[in-house]
């Protein structure tokens, strides 16, 4: 079973097509109970029970735009009552980009 976690993702979001595109693919992820997406500073926040990378890889497929997992925070529920926080997980080596279309333009 997956974990409660919340993940920050930065993904470029150059302009209003990009961000529909991505809070598009965000509210087709059933597995999202929340997200935030900051378009200045190109940051996407996502939390609910979900393996982060699958969510990354999902978006990035989704928006074949290129999506780097900033912040990852896993959380155990104990008698379904409690969130313990666990320690905070930064990842830089999840950097998913598409092969094809790296310098595509948004349209």
């Amino acid at each position: 079973m997956d974990q409660f976690c919340c993940m920050v993702m930065r993904i470029n979001i150059d302009c209003n097509g990009c961000y529909r595109k991505v809070r598009r693919a965000l509210l087709e992820t059933q597995e999202l109970d929340t997200h935030l997406i900051e378009m200045k500073q190109s940051k996407v926040s996502v939390c609910g029970k979900f393996k982060p990378q699958e969510i990354a890889i999902k978006i990035r497929k989704k928006t074949n735009r290129r999506v780097e997992i900033l912040e990852i925070q896993e959380f155990s529920i104990n008698n379904g009552q409690s969130h313990e926080e666990k320690p905070l997980v930064i990842s830089s080596s999840w950097n998913l980009e598409s092969n094809q279309n790296l310098f595509a333009t948004c349209t």
